[in-house]
Formats: structure tokens, sequence, C-alpha cells
């Protein structure tokens, strides 16, 4: 069964709905979010706040910085 979270992202003044599904792997999980059509990873860095990461065979554009930092932000208030 995969977890799936729903939450809304304000971004340039307009609220955005994204799903996240949960990955746990042993001791650590992470988020994958499709933002504007590419899969993105959420995962924690060694400060303990949320990282986005493409991998590099992923096709296409990559997403605004900004707007994968307004998620990260989403997922660490969902979480906290």
């Amino acid at each position: 069964m995969e977890d799936i979270l729903s939450f809304p992202v304000n971004y340039k003044g307009v609220e955005r709905q994204f799903e996240a599904s949960l990955q746990v792997l042993g001791y650590i999980h992470r988020f994958h979010v499709a933002v504007d059509g590419t899969d993105v990873i959420f995962e924690k860095d060694e400060e303990g706040s949320y990282r986005a990461v493409i991998p590099p065979e992923t096709p296409g554009k990559t997403p605004e910085t900004p707007l994968l930092q307004a998620i990260a932000a989403a997922i660490e208030q969902i979480l906290a």
C-alpha cells in the first residue's frame, strides 16, 4: 500500500495542489512529487531539512528552484 499526501503550495500568488507518495527505505524516508511533469524526490539532508533531488537522467525542463523550496517547506510543515 502506498501512502499519498495531498497538500497545497502557495507560489507566486497562486495556490497549487501537489501529491506526494511516501517511500520508506530502512531508516530513511523520501517523497516523490510530480512537479510540472517532472518526478522530484524530496529527502532529508545532513541538517535535517528536505532537499529536492532530480535524477540526472530525468528528461524535460527542471522546475523552478523557488517552487521546489516552497514544496519542501510545505512537506516540513505537514510533518511538524
